[in-house]
């Protein structure tokens, strides 16, 4: 140690000296009526809130505030009523019961307001109370895995009371406060919370494997806590240089590190860093936080800041929900009028998201309540229900059925398209509120519609040459998969269909193309693998017209895989999904110099015809016939 950081050593000692202390006198700067901070989540300060309890008794209406609490404070006790009363930002499992039965209060705000609460003097804070790391030769503390809003209240706060604790990690970031900002210390070493993780049960997996198909190679993620947000995290295990902009760090998180899936890489801020405000998990994730250059903490004004998120490309942030309603509303943070959580960052993020280039804002909640008697899709959200994010800021919806995206659609769309994705035992209910609520001519499809992209519509097929192709169903992530196969087409509008008068996708609307409800519009593509790849090398699509209960059937195959079978089976395997989708029959036109095509409709099995109209051929298949001979009608 040289002897410029050995006389900084001697300062610091002699600053810990004059302001080491007791709780009991450290108190006594509280007085009655004033308002008291306290540390967040697995960051606070235990030994201080369980001396704090002690002394509350000398006091009276004294307000205890806090973010969330994952200990057992027992400033909600009845016995402590007439001293004290809590105020949270957010609600868990310590508070919730406390706050429904109207001993406890909840504000409801987006985490990126609060600290302007402090700084306003909305909410002056009297006394903070939070834990720290030792200080360094320099002097400063690390706020650890709490940095959140307690910067802020540290900054704002007329006293400071700090429990430095040894086992608190030392995080980079944002995360320093000096010695000179707290005015009394208090030495204790004690374990830090921790938060059990949460069981994961197969509907989690389930949402948790839809949401991976939106999520790209080289993404920015952000998700919340619960079995849901875990299942997720988990489901991503397959992707490559993930980046985290999250407010919040879960170990499951750090099962993507040890992966090598999040690798930080291709972020556009903060390249090669996570960026969070806090930590919520287990001793594991606390130590490799701990003095960790991949790894930065910042306040919630900056890490919830949507014009910051949106500086992430492909930000894709993750939100939990309670409820949603046919309209597109969403309740997160109650059921009724009892408040489940809060707010919290993800309307902070929703935002974020929707400004980022390539962002997807993604809602998840399962299909049903926990014992299944209620659907979570309802008409209308709940007497109480709290609208966390407006039907006109909602995206994508994830249910354990499917994936819709809300984005751009009429009502009567999203309604539509929010069934689909609703439980079996609830879609015919539901479609009965579809149109009563938004009334229009009724849906003839079949409402026994198959769960979104169902397993058994991904298949392989060996080609002649040995040409392993892999089909399935179009997915949100394919955009740019589709961009690069419309490039490899011929020009010519009478070799691509669906780009010149057809309606099934006109335009190259590439965004319509891949967010579909999977059952009135429907879109398949043939690929192959080139190394970790998918190289798109055909496409089929049906459009189903509610009016004549036809589905158009349109597709395209590479110039390069032609020849090989392979546009006969794509327009047999769209047929057999339509079918199961209950649509009873299906049409295409061709140009008159492209009738070899005839051959790979007349191959499908059922009953065809062929009518000469406006310029082209007309072919009708009868999905609910096996074909006995090709009828053709006379050309006029």
């Amino acid at each position: 140690m040289n002897e410029h950081a050995e006389h900084m050593t001697h300062e610091i000692e002699e600053i810990l000296t004059k302001k080491r202390t007791t709780p009991e006198k450290a108190f006594k700067k509280i007085k009655r009526g004033q308002r008291v901070f306290v540390g967040s989540g697995c960051g606070e300060p235990q030994y201080l809130t369980r001396e704090l309890e002690k002394f509350l008794v000398q006091l009276a209406d004294i307000e205890i505030l806090h973010l969330l609490s994952l200990g057992q404070p027992h400033f909600t006790d009845p016995s402590l009523s007439d001293y004290c009363r809590l105020k949270s930002f957010f609600i868990a499992t310590a508070s919730r019961e406390a706050v429904t039965e109207g001993r406890a209060d909840y504000t409801p705000i987006n985490l990126y307001d609060v600290p302007k609460l402090f700084k306003s003097e909305a909410i002056p804070i009297h006394v903070a109370l939070i834990q720290v790391s030792p200080p360094d030769t320099h002097g400063f503390c690390s706020l650890g895995i709490a940095v959140d809003i307690v910067k802020s209240a540290v900054e704002n706060a007329e006293y400071v009371i700090a429990q430095i604790n040894p086992r608190m990690p030392y995080t980079l970031g944002d995360s320093f406060i000096h010695l000179d900002e707290i005015d009394a210390i208090i030495e204790h070493e004690e374990p830090l919370l921790e938060m059990e993780p949460p069981l994961i049960n197969d509907i989690a997996k389930a949402i948790g494997n839809n949401v991976a198909t939106l999520v790209e190679d080289g993404s920015t993620i952000r998700v919340g806590i619960g079995s849901i947000p875990n299942a997720i995290l988990y489901s991503l295990a397959d992707k490559k240089d993930l980046g985290v902009h999250s407010d919040i760090l879960t170990d499951a998180y750090l099962f993507l590190v040890e992966k090598g899936v999040i690798t930080n890489r291709h972020k556009t801020l903060h390249p090669g860093k996570i960026i969070t405000s806090f930590a919520l998990g287990s001793e594991k994730l606390y130590n490799f936080v701990h003095n960790n250059p991949m790894v930065e903490f910042h306040p919630v004004e900056y890490t919830n800041d949507y014009l910051v998120i949106a500086q992430n490309d492909r930000m894709i942030t993750i939100s939990s929900a309670l409820e949603v309603d046919l309209s597109g509303q969403i309740c997160a943070d109650s059921v009724g009028f009892d408040i489940y959580s809060g707010v919290g960052g993800s309307v902070d993020f929703l935002r974020g998201a929707r400004f980022s280039r390539g962002g997807k804002a993604i809602t998840v909640l399962p299909s049903t309540t926990l014992d299944g008697s209620k659907s979570r899709i309802v008409p209308y959200l709940s007497e109480g229900a709290g609208v966390v994010t407006t039907r006109g800021g909602a995206g994508f919806i994830v249910t354990e059925y499917g994936i819709v995206d809300l984005f751009g659609k009429t009502l009567r769309e999203r309604a539509l398209a929010l069934v689909s994705i609703a439980h079996p035992e609830f879609r015919e209910s539901l479609l009965e509120e579809v149109d009563k609520l938004y009334p229009e001519k009724k849906v003839r499809i079949s409402r026994e519609a198959p769960p979104f992209l169902p397993k058994e519509w991904e298949i392989s097929q060996i080609f002649p040459g040995e040409r392993i192709v892999h089909f399935r169903p179009v997915r949100p992530i394919d955009e740019a998969r589709l961009e690069e196969f419309f490039d490899s087409l011929p020009g010519d509008e009478t070799y691509v269909r669906f780009l010149s008068i057809m309606k099934v996708f006109p335009s190259r609307d590439i965004k319509s193309l891949v967010n579909i409800d999977y059952v009135k519009k429907m879109a398949v593509i043939g690929y192959v693998k080139e190394g970790d790849e998918e190289k798109v090398i055909a496409l089929g699509c049906y459009l189903y017209d509610e009016d004549t209960e036809l589905a158009e059937i349109d597709f395209a195959v590479n110039p390069s895989w032609q020849r090989l079978g392979i546009a006969t089976f794509l327009v047999h395997y769209l047929v057999e999904i339509a079918r199961s989708r209950g649509i009873k029959k299906v049409f295409a036109y061709i140009a008159p110099e492209n009738q070899g095509i005839l051959g790979v409709f007349n191959r499908t099995g059922y009953v065809m015809h062929r009518i000469w109209e406006n310029g082209v051929y007309k072919i009708l298949l009868d999905l609910t016939q096996p074909a006995q001979q090709c009828l053709f009608e006379p050309e006029n």
